[in-house]
């Protein structure tokens, strides 16, 4: 099984939509954000073995930042907890959690092999304002993977909250769920020694 094949058998927990609707090109921002991190994924893939894991990861961390609300997926994976942690607590998780992200794709998406991105160029919208952008990966056989991004707008750009397999498996839930005990036993210093220690894993 290749990484990126276990990358995405790794998200878990699946996550219901309310009141989906089709909606036109007028919300074509949220497409353009997903597309214009496809451009940079696409082209870091096809040059990743040269590049080795410290240049893919240097090239994807400004797209990476740009087109996902990191902090606000971080406090989302925190959840209830979010609140009453410390100013400094909540920087240096969404530090981490930053950190962590950029290398997870950093080293899943190593080398390149005929893939390419579909990006369905009409999102979906649900009953709080978000989106959903719909997307494949079709691989080197033809099998497609589907991969659906929860888009949120926050002064005028459309951001990635939350990712997909298959339309109901989401990320933010299977995070959440394997980082809530963690952050009970040991509170914000544990989980960042936790996604610490998962960063470093992943740099090789």
């Amino acid at each position: 099984m290749t990484r990126r094949r276990l990358f995405f058998a790794a998200l878990g927990l699946s996550l219901a939509f309310c009141g989906p609707a089709r909606l036109a090109a007028a919300q074509e921002p949220a497409v353009a954000t997903i597309g214009s991190f496809y451009d940079v994924l696409l082209t870091v893939m096809k040059d990743g073995q040269r590049l080795g894991f410290a240049g893919r990861r240097d090239k994807l961390a400004p797209a990476i930042k740009k087109a996902f609300d990191l902090p606000l997926m971080t406090r989302l994976t925190v959840g209830l907890q979010w609140p009453k942690l410390s100013p400094a607590d909540q920087a240096g998780l969404v530090d981490a959690f930053s950190a962590f992200s950029i290398a997870t794709y950093a080293s899943r998406f190593e080398d390149y092999a005929n893939e390419r991105f579909e990006v369905d160029p009409t999102p979906t919208a649900v009953a709080n304002g978000d989106l959903i952008v719909h997307s494949k990966l079709i691989q080197h056989d033809g099998s497609p993977v589907e991969l659906d991004y929860l888009m949120r707008q926050d002064g005028g750009t459309w951001q990635i909250i939350d990712v997909y397999l298959s339309g109901t498996i989401s990320e933010l839930a299977t995070r959440r769920s394997e980082f809530s005990d963690v952050m009970r036993r040991g509170g914000a210093a544990a989980l960042v020694n936790l996604l610490q220690q998962k960063t470093a894993e992943l740099s090789g």
